[in-house]
């Protein structure tokens, strides 16, 4: 029987404020169902309310007054407004964490907030909100207020803040680790010094022998490194450990041993099975270490270890000498081969390097990793803010989201930007529906909120149908948003299905909106298919959030342009409402970086170092001057998706020459346009039916008895009236649909049972076919 193990699972400032980030909790839930005691802290959270309380911000202005810092004109003026800002702190933290909404009219109309520069650009709120949200005009200004306080730590007693990039510039695209050594060496600021103060009473509290930190994104890596230094400082004997993307895609050659001084252990990829060696080792580790010292001498030596003894030469002290390194490489060698049995992991070895040990144990299937536990989070203390006028962006910062993911990897992992080539892209593996919606089920349960977040990197259309049919089924209501590719596959009738089952909002990849760039990254889509399947989620009532790339190897400056109005039609078309402009980066794990030669990009740096390695720099010598195009594509972006200036030429949104588009004005238009295939040729597609049984009756026809079926929805009752013969036919299949959503009834099926003497195609064209299709009677 092994040791147990007490674990806490910490995430490290700063990920997000309105909802917990799912690894701890993905890891908690795993563990627990292997039998493990889990604890986990989310202390971005805690360093945010331990700072914007009245007693932190008090320490804050008190430290700034007794420094020596050189003070920008806003900084003195938030100084100035010390008194206001101790007195509206806390009720402001109660009212983004929805614990007093009464406050959101003081906020809008009575000058209760103090303002700095944060609000010097402030948007129309009246337009961007509407006469009615003033809780959310209030939760905005709310955020500004929060931002220009951290906008006054940053430039005094705490440099490395960010409410979501903390510390970030020491970790991107470090390839030494002398930037974070040095920070690290440096006294604690008064950030730091908070930040240990919440580690040292959970420690107390929960007094563990493991402790793991989450580190998804650069600005997480400080603050763990911080904090693991702290707790090998207050628990020498604790092991530490760190998993998450930064490691994931970063720090996959390490040879820094300097890192190990804070972290003993280092995973790389899905945690959950080196996580489970890694604790089998170390519970038998203090096992042994518990057996009483004369028991533990009495151990035998290792076989291996002997048999260099017994032949070892000692003939002279040279030999001796030789010898004694012999001894030590065949014990180091037993070590590794015979008593760490680790997956995917990185440590620091007795000779003070660092060895990568992978034994060949299987991945946990995804079905196997567990539901994720939220419990140990504050679920009620997050903030509930909204940055940018952007309404995805909004989704992303703005309400209690459970995390949870309907596959592993990505099913298309062909596109040449991304990093393919890695575990979390390339390992494609899915889980049943009725087990997705069993944990969504748990996790509601435990957290009380019913919205959900899939952080796919695409969620496959075919198990998005059967999740939202398995959701309907059991009627289990949620509001779920997510990432998808914009294929095909998303017919009209599946993007309802999809609605109906609880989705609010998408968001995919149009990148550059260039059919010669889209096939160059091998996107798998068009533009003309992008416009049809846009069309049919914001014909559902489906949110659209495009995500959209500028400066891929090759894009030309006529490209660029082109690539704007195609993004212009698509907002003038209301087909898509949301969007944001990226900047291509070429890493070393894409296609892109592996092959830059394919790709007409030379690679100028950095060179790998012992440290980070990931981001790549690169010259493009074939493609335009891309950083000159992004200030006016983002200003462009920002209007339409306020329906802005859409009739402006593009040239008004640089200040240099650009080409006119080549691309045709009604290029979207036309897209939407092409006819879509007749309901007779979905012969093997499935039939269902998302409203309620109807009632059936006979009245008088001229032409003989009709059949009335009367159907009773939420909205509004409609009546479809067809032949006699028909309507006890059309009654049966409705009522199947509605009873039994496990037997699937295809269209060929129905087909089969249509009435005699009757003509079922000449049915799928008529006026009561079309109205049911429009009530919900999809052909999946």
């Amino acid at each position: 029987m092994s040791a147990s193990l007490n674990i806490l699972l910490i995430t490290p400032p700063l990920t997000q404020l309105n909802t917990p980030y799912p690894a701890t909790a993905y890891l908690k839930g795993f563990l627990g169902s292997r039998g493990y005691s889990v604890t986990q802290a989310d202390l971005g959270l805690e360093l945010v309310l331990k700072l914007f309380s009245q007693t932190g911000l008090a320490r804050v202005f008190n430290a700034i007054e007794e420094g020596s810092f050189d003070l920008s004109d806003n900084a003195k003026r938030m100084l100035r407004l010390r008194r206001s800002y101790l007195s509206t702190i806390e009720p402001v933290i109660r009212f983004l964490q929805n614990k007093d909404n009464t406050l959101a009219p003081r906020i809008c109309h009575s000058r209760f907030l103090p303002e700095a520069s944060r609000f010097d650009n402030v948007a129309d709120l009246e337009s961007a909100f509407g006469t009615m949200g003033l809780t959310d005009q209030a939760r905005h200004l709310a955020t500004l207020y929060l931002e220009d306080l951290g906008d006054l730590i940053k430039e005094t007693v705490g440099p490395q803040f960010g409410f979501s990039r903390y510390a970030e510039k020491l970790a991107m695209s470090a390839t030494l680790f002398d930037g974070l050594q040095e920070a690290l060496d440096a006294p604690a600021n008064l950030l730091d010094q908070m930040l240990l103060e919440l580690l040292d009473e959970l420690v107390a509290g929960t007094e563990p022998d493991v402790v793991g930190f989450t580190v998804p994104f650069p600005g997480n890596l400080y603050g763990a490194l911080r904090l693991a230094g702290r707790v090998k400082q207050l628990r020498p004997t604790v092991k530490t450990l760190m998993g998450g993307g930064y490691p994931n895609t970063e720090l996959r050659q390490i040879k820094e041993p300097r890192f190990f001084n804070y972290i003993d252990f280092l995973t790389l990829d899905d945690g959950e099975g080196p996580w489970l060696r890694l604790l089998g080792y170390l519970s038998e580790e203090k096992e042994r270490q518990s057996v009483p010292v004369l028991e533990r001498h009495a151990e035998p030596v290792e076989p291996q270890v002997a048999v260099r003894q017994a032949s070892l030469p000692l003939a002279n002290s040279n030999r001796v000498g030789e010898a004694v390194e012999m001894l030590r490489q065949a014990q180091h060698d037993v070590l590794l081969s015979h008593q760490l049995p680790f997956q995917r992991t990185f440590l620091r070895d007795e000779a003070g390097e660092v060895v990568y040990i992978n034994q060949p144990f299987p991945d946990i299937p995804h079905p196997e990793v567990g539901t994720p536990d939220y419990s140990d989070l504050p679920l009620t203390e997050y903030l509930s803010v909204i940055e940018v006028l952007n309404p995805m962006h909004r989704l992303w910062s703005d309400g209690r989201w459970n995390k949870l993911t309907v596959a592993h990897g990505c099913y298309w992992k062909r596109c040449s930007f991304c990093d393919v080539t890695l575990d979390y892209i390339s390992r494609y593996e899915t889980a049943p529906s009725t087990l997705l919606v069993d944990r969504i089920e748990q996790i509601v349960r435990q957290t009380g909120q019913t919205g959900f977040h899939f952080v796919d990197e695409a969620a496959p259309p075919l198990a998005l149908r059967d999740l939202a049919i398995e959701l309907l089924k059991r009627q289990v209501n949620i509001t779920w948003w997510g990432n998808i590719r914009f294929e095909k596959t998303f017919s009209p009738d599946l993007c309802r299905l999809l609605a109906a089952s609880g989705c609010i909002a998408v968001s995919g990849g149009l990148e550059v909106a260039s059919d010669r760039l889209l096939a160059l990254m091998e996107k798998g889509v068009t533009i003309a298919q992008v416009a049809r399947v846009t069309d049919g989620f914001t014909q559902a009532g489906i949110m659209v959030h495009a995500y959209l790339m500028y400066g891929f190897p090759t894009e030309t400056a006529q490209e660029t342009v082109d690539s704007l109005e195609v993004v212009r039609q698509l907002f003038g078309a209301g087909i898509v409402q949301s969007g944001y402009w990226h900047r291509f980066s070429m890493t070393a794990h894409s296609p892109v970086g592996k092959n830059p030669e394919k790709y007409k990009v030379q690679p100028i740096g950095p060179e790998p170092g012992p440290f980070a390695w990931n981001d790549l720099w690169h010259d493009d010598p074939t493609g335009t001057d891309h950083e000159q195009f992004g200030p006016g594509l983002a200003k462009a972006l920002y209007n339409y998706l306020h329906g802005v200036a859409l009739n402006e030429p593009l040239s008004f949104w640089f200040d240099f020459r650009v080409p006119k588009p080549t691309v045709p004005r009604h290029l979207i238009q036309q897209a939407l346009q092409e006819p879509v295939k007749p309901d007779f040729a979905k012969q093997n597609q499935r039939l269902f039916w998302l409203g309620n049984a109807p009632e059936l009756t006979m009245e008088a026809g001229k032409k003989g008895p009709r059949a009335v079926l009367t159907f009773y929805e939420q909205a509004e009752d409609f009546e479809v009236k067809v032949p006699a013969a028909i309507g006890q036919w059309l009654q049966e299949l409705l009522v199947g649909l509605t009873a039994d959503y496990d037997t699937k009834v295809l269209l060929k099926d129905a087909a089969r049972t249509f009435p005699q003497g009757q003509s079922f195609e000449q049915f799928l064209q008529s006026q009561s076919w079309h109205l049911l299709r429009e009530k919900g009677l999809l052909i999946l």
